[in-house]
């Protein structure tokens, strides 16, 4: 594939993708509530066999597939199963994941431009900014989702090489440099090593915590989502990776990056929250209202650390954003015949339609039309593109490998990255413990939806 990706950059690229606020944002709020250093352990255990299994299993199908995730399962199904052509349609839920994402990378950038240099001291003017932005902010929401549809769209166009991988060449270096240097300037503190001993140390507590049911199973789901898994990206990027791409390095690399930067990201977190006594909030608490009022205790130092960490944040977003667009865009040029840039502009007028709607559904009078039961639009669009969808799509993937490629011929076109042993115990994963694990986490995020229970608690209340 003349203007596929160079090895480097299918990784970069990849990474890029998973990479996203997810990592950044919700894994400090995850380790922090299920167990600190045991739940990174437990996490890092899963992500580097059933997570590596499964993203190895997605590239297997756009490297060998060779073309969108539609026609990538039609070219490696075998006669008789051309129908899986179908399980390409999950690549949908990438555009609608970004409807809502979009607006979220918006506050990022509103927090760069407007509050980064202006701090609020106190938790009630922090809670009370993004309230603001949020409940009243249709103006700067509607700016920041056009303007990261625009930078997201812009990129696309320009094509794999010239767009894709130029980009991610570019930032997810300088989103790694960016988060060593904050890193490193938090290890001066006297609270680093408060955030170390939570985050990395495992104590018997901590240990019996992680191996709950429900602790389990969050760590489950923060692999899953955390490897943009089930939407088509890890087999579209796959796709126009080098033929004989080392996927199991891949992988590696992706998987273990990714660790390191949701680790990065938690030990700043809680050097900050540990130093100045503040409580970490989950999502958009802990970006948009604890850390600004942590850092403004520092100053003017306060407000460039605001500034470098919301320069990262938003990298880290753009990188995801454009990862969501590409499968899509993929797909209606190679079966409608578009070029490149009549099916990226086309497309992103589309989800930015979407997400216009999501932001009247929130900051204007139309909410009250736009909210079903005690569940809002961005609620359900959220739930049904990060958790349907995807899960579905992973599900799918799986199956496919572990149930519709012939065996033989998964070997034989692994070869390259797995000795005899190796492929064995990746195919038992995929045959049998993926699709299982997949099953869990589709109930669990469906329960919790619905109940606002997790699944343990769900199944083992005695009520």
């Amino acid at each position: 594939m003349m203007n596929g990706f160079s090895k480097i950059g299918f990784i970069l690229a990849a990474l890029g993708s998973s990479i996203g606020l997810g990592h950044i944002w919700r894994f400090p709020y995850i380790a922090g509530v299920n167990g600190g250093g045991a739940f990174v352990l437990l996490y890092l255990f899963l992500a580097l066999s059933i997570g590596v299994a499964m993203l190895i299993g997605e590239m297997f199908i756009g490297n060998k597939g060779r073309a969108n995730t539609s026609k990538s399962y039609e070219n490696l199904a075998p006669q008789g199963h051309k129908k899986w052509r179908y399980a390409g349609i999950t690549l949908i839920g990438g555009p609608i994941i970004l409807s809502f994402y979009a607006i979220v990378l918006g506050w990022v950038f509103y927090y760069l431009l407007n509050i980064s240099f202006n701090l609020p001291t106190n938790m009630e003017n922090s809670e009370a900014i993004f309230n603001h932005l949020y409940t009243e902010g249709f103006v700067p929401q509607s700016l920041g989702l056009l303007f990261v549809m625009c930078v997201s769209a812009f990129v696309i166009s320009r094509g794999v090489k010239k767009g894709i991988e130029l980009l991610n060449l570019i930032l997810t270096p300088l989103l790694f440099i960016i988060f060593f240097g904050l890193l490193f300037y938090a290890m001066s503190m006297d609270s680093f090593s408060k955030a170390v001993a939570f985050m990395l140390s495992v104590d018997i507590e901590g240990f019996k915590k992680a191996l709950q049911p429900s602790v389990f199973i969050d760590s489950l789901g923060q692999v899953f989502f955390s490897l943009s898994l089930g939407v088509g990206i890890i087999i579209t990027y796959a796709a126009s990776s080098q033929p004989h791409q080392n996927l199991l390095k891949s992988a590696l690399w992706i998987v273990i990056s990714g660790v390191v930067i949701a680790i990065m990201a938690g030990l700043m977190i809680f050097t900050f929250v540990y130093e100045y006594g503040g409580a970490v909030g989950k999502g958009a608490g802990l970006i948009f209202t604890t850390l600004p009022v942590m850092l403004s205790h520092l100053g003017i130092l306060g407000n460039v650390i605001a500034c470098l960490f919301l320069i990262a944040f938003s990298f880290a977003g753009i990188t995801s954003a454009i990862s969501l667009l590409e499968p899509v865009v993929m797909y209606v040029c190679e079966t409608r015949g578009w070029n490149r840039a009549k099916a990226t502009w086309s497309i992103s007028a589309a989800i930015f339609a979407l997400g216009m709607l999501i932001v009247c559904s929130i900051c204007t009078p139309l909410s009250e039309y736009l909210t079903f039961g005690a569940k809002s639009l961005m609620d359900i669009i959220e739930f049904l593109s990060a958790n349907v969808i995807m899960t579905l799509g992973g599900l799918l993937a799986v199956i496919f490998i572990g149930y519709i490629v012939p065996k033989e011929q998964l070997r034989d076109k692994s070869q390259t990255f797995f000795t005899p042993m190796m492929f064995n115990v990746w195919y038992i994963i995929m045959r049998y413990i993926a699709p299982f694990i997949t099953i869990v986490v589709f109930l669990a995020v469906c329960v919790e939806f619905f109940t606002g229970q997790n699944i343990a608690s769900f199944l083992f209340s005695d009520d």
